[in-house]
């Protein structure tokens, strides 16, 4: 039933892309250029409108289903975040429209996170030593907290083509395969629940639009679709996190204890990695920490000799490699080899990330050792022929001429200027 949903979000997302795309050629709905943008000729930005359709359409399907009866026992939840998501969606296309000022976004952004929060969706616990968040008002503040900031955190990423989209893909597959064991473990009479609903379909959403979106992309998602993915997958880990019975987790069950609260993390290390050195950059620099620019770590990649296709085939590699390794722990015992196995797959990625680095002083240093060589002066080509042409090349008789009748021997003395 999961492998349903993605297919229906999948085939709503990528039907109305190819419309959105149609619609904006035709009345050329296409943003200017921003200087902090990688792209190089006007894109449509209203992909976002075709992924929250899809979540609709999916959503509707799903409560006509017997499997997910059990999900839509609470129907609050679900029209809370099917209505946050649209207000982000509206807030989003104005903002790839009209640019809208950060506050707003920031405004939106928490107004969203406190209808979730307002109609259950909240950390209620963390399933570490069974603590439990005892404070309505505590709980209410840190689910706040979390969803905005996963929202962004999504967003900064949101800079090169098929970026946002790929990384979300592997992110929620592997949150889908994790919620759904999580459920089967802790309640075996029933599989499926909010968070592997939300996962399965933000992974289809995101599937039917990557096609429009690969390099060289012919339609952006915008901040409508990376907000709407940073709401999803926040939910999505809050639902499922923040709300599981510690006591249900328990050293005897196939779950390892630590899992349920760094995958949801690891999942979104990237982003949020790219989030804490965006904001402490900018309140360094005693800009607001809302300000764009040009120096997250996509770009850097980008500024380290990566094409647009090797930065995000890394970034995928990075999020695979910690996503997949940590959910590695649920099939492979002892505890060790994951644990080697993610360790192998950092020091790979950290190799291809800086390549470029080790390629650029190999060839300064080839360049500097050649200019320095004696031996390989008669090799320039250059030197060459400045050696030889200097006084071979005959200069034509006008040309010599002109030379002569404008040189400063043949000019009169300037008189002084008058005071």
């Amino acid at each position: 039933m999961l492998a349903l949903m993605v297919l229906v979000a999948a085939s709503v997302s990528f039907c109305l892309s190819w419309v959105i795309l149609k619609v904006s050629r035709k009345y050329r709905l296409y943003p200017k250029i921003r200087e902090r943008d990688v792209h190089v000729r006007p894109t449509p930005r209203l992909g976002g409108i075709a992924m929250f359709v899809a979540l609709i359409v999916a959503f509707l399907i799903a409560s006509r289903i017997p499997f997910f009866r059990a999900v839509f026992t609470e129907p609050n939840q679900i029209l809370a975040i099917l209505g946050a998501a649209l207000l982000i969606v509206i807030v989003g296309v104005a903002d790839d429209i009209w640019d809208l000022d950060w506050t707003i976004k920031l405004a939106a952004q928490l107004l969203v996170a406190a209808l979730v929060t307002w109609q259950g969706v909240q950390i209620i616990s963390l399933p570490i030593g069974g603590i439990t968040v005892g404070s309505p008002l505590l709980s209410f503040l840190l689910t706040l907290f979390t969803i905005v900031l996963v929202m962004n955190a999504v967003n900064f990423i949101d800079g090169l083509d098929g970026l946002v989209a790929g990384v979300a893909i592997i992110a929620n597959g592997v949150f889908l395969v994790y919620s759904y064991l999580l459920a089967r473990d802790i309640s075996p009479t029933n599989y499926f629940s909010l968070a592997s609903l939300t996962a399965a379909v933000v992974v289809g959403m995101c599937l039917g639009f990557l096609p429009f979106n690969w390099h060289r992309a012919r339609l952006f998602m915008g901040d409508a679709g990376s907000m709407l993915v940073g709401l999803l997958m926040a939910t999505s880990a809050i639902s499922v996190t923040g709300q599981v019975d510690p006591v249900a987790l328990g050293r005897s069950q196939v779950l390892p204890a630590f899992l349920p609260i760094v995958l949801p993390i690891a999942v979104l290390i990237l982003p949020l990695a790219d989030f804490a050195l965006a904001v402490f950059r900018r309140l360094r620099a005693g800009k607001s920490p809302f300000t764009a620019d040009r120096k997250h770590l996509h770009h850097r990649l980008l500024d380290m000799g990566h094409s647009q296709l090797h930065a995000v085939l890394i970034f995928y590699g990075w999020t695979a490699v910690i996503s997949v390794g940590l959910l590695l722990f649920f099939f492979i015992r002892p505890w060790w080899i994951p644990l080697v196995l993610i360790l192998l797959g950092l020091v790979a990625c950290t190799f291809v990330t800086l390549a470029p680095l080790s390629r650029r002083k190999r060839f300064e240093s080839a360049v500097q050792s050649a200019s320095a060589n004696p031996a390989l002066e008669q090799f320039d080509p250059l030197d060459r022929a400045s050696a030889v042409y200097d006084e071979d090349i005959p200069v034509p008789e006008d040309a010599a001429t002109r030379v002569a009748t404008t040189s400063p021997k043949s000019q009169p003395p300037s008189k002084p200027e008058k005071k």
